[in-house]
């Protein structure tokens, strides 16, 4: 097992790494919409979403996986009403690369967060 921590991604808050490295997969922590050079939260829905998942493509990365080999998609907001706008974002992100996916609404995120996102993928 080998625990990743990338630089190109914002600095974990808890008592956890950005990913784990096991038996040929990664498993991602989820991501918010905080961009790693400022501390700064995106604004919207549309913002954070792509703040988000550039900061998972960056975990990835240093991971030694990519964008093509994630398998699953655990996505969380705060408000099904931006569903679709997130919907959006996730597409164009993706391509044709479809991973299972599952999308719920919460109650909270950190920082007040309107979209968090975690990844499992392949190596």
């Amino acid at each position: 097992m080998k625990f990743i921590n990338s630089s190109k991604a914002p600095a974990v808050v808890g008592p956890y790494s950005h990913a784990i490295v096991s038996n040929g997969m990664v498993y991602l922590s989820g991501s918010i919409g905080v961009d790693p050079q400022t501390g700064d939260l995106a604004e919207g829905i549309e913002n954070q979403t792509k703040q988000v998942l550039a900061n998972l493509k960056a975990v990835l990365k240093d991971a030694g996986s990519s964008v093509d080999k994630i398998v699953s998609a655990n996505c969380y907001l705060q408000s099904m009403e931006d569903y679709a706008k997130f919907n959006h974002v996730y597409g164009e992100f993706f391509g044709n690369h479809k991973p299972a996916r599952t999308t719920i609404e919460v109650a909270a995120l950190p920082r007040k967060a309107l979209v968090e996102i975690s990844f499992i993928a392949e190596i």
